[in-house]
């Protein structure tokens, strides 16, 4: 089975399906669909995919990751959160498979050990899932579209924001990173490099999956910002951490940002 990139989940694994109502807002969305699992993965997910987030994305949150394609969004959906509930009347799903989850994962939808070794023997299984990165359109609505402006929280106890730099970076002439345990329910869509004295900032580019990378990346002590998006009203806001990297950063190094969002 072909490996999707990564994204994190959370999961309701004791509430069997239950039909959720839609109405005029988008906080009652679930959107139906199916769940399978990759192999190899019965304590933790995959550490290959394209996000990128090798083993740090195969054991956070407990092993209860996926894998997942359209959810991707070329990389704005790494390290998303999404919950999920399997749906007892939709044994035999059919159309996409947004989600290839860890064994571990798959079998917690289950309500207990043995329900959840039921469900790894199926295989394949219909779900309904919530999320903020969908627009659906109603059959019975021409032309009305709902949009699902919010997303599931991550909550990471005790951590803060982190910057993983990534191997890839040469000091100084090349600079990337990932953003770790982003709380909240909004998506990064931009990040800047600042020097802290002069205040020259490059703006960085999403260069693959979770990775922001920037070519000769300004000198001195270094402060990141994010932008942003997601909520429920469509803004757009800059978070500046109050933590910097420092001028001689190092490759493979893990920093703190000082701040949760």
């Amino acid at each position: 089975m072909a490996l999707f990139p990564q994204l994190l989940l959370f999961f309701l694994s004791a509430l069997p399906y239950q039909h959720l109502a839609r109405g005029d807002t988008c906080r009652d969305c679930f959107i139906q669909s199916r769940a399978a699992y990759y192999p190899d993965s019965d304590t933790q997910g995959t550490e290959s995919g394209a996000c990128e987030y090798g083993t740090f994305g195969a054991t956070l949150n407990g092993g209860d990751v996926s894998a997942a394609s359209k959810l991707y969004r070329n990389g704005v959906g790494c390290g998303a959160c999404y919950q999920v509930v399997f749906n007892t009347n939709d044994l035999g799903a059919s159309g996409d498979t947004d989600f290839i989850l860890s064994q571990h994962a798959f079998a917690r939808m289950g309500q207990n050990a043995d329900a959840g070794t039921s469900l790894l023997a199926l295989g394949f299984i219909g779900i309904e899932y919530q999320s903020s990165a969908v627009t659906l359109e109603y059959n019975q609505e021409p032309g009305l579209k709902h949009y699902c402006h919010f997303r599931v929280s991550c909550s990471y106890t005790n951590r803060n924001i982190a910057f993983k730099i990534d191997q890839s970076s040469n000091y100084p002439y090349y600079f990337a990173f990932q953003i770790w345990y982003l709380q909240g329910n909004k998506d990064i869509i931009a990040v800047q490099l600042c020097e802290t004295e002069k205040l020259t900032c490059k703006l960085l580019e999403r260069s693959h999956g979770a990775v922001w990378a920037v070519a000769s990346p300004p000198s001195g002590t270094l402060s990141v910002r994010m932008l942003l998006s997601g909520s429920d009203d469509g803004d757009e806001s800059w978070v500046v951490p109050p933590n910097n990297i420092p001028q001689n950063w190092t490759s493979g190094v893990i920093y703190d940002s000082g701040i949760q969002v």
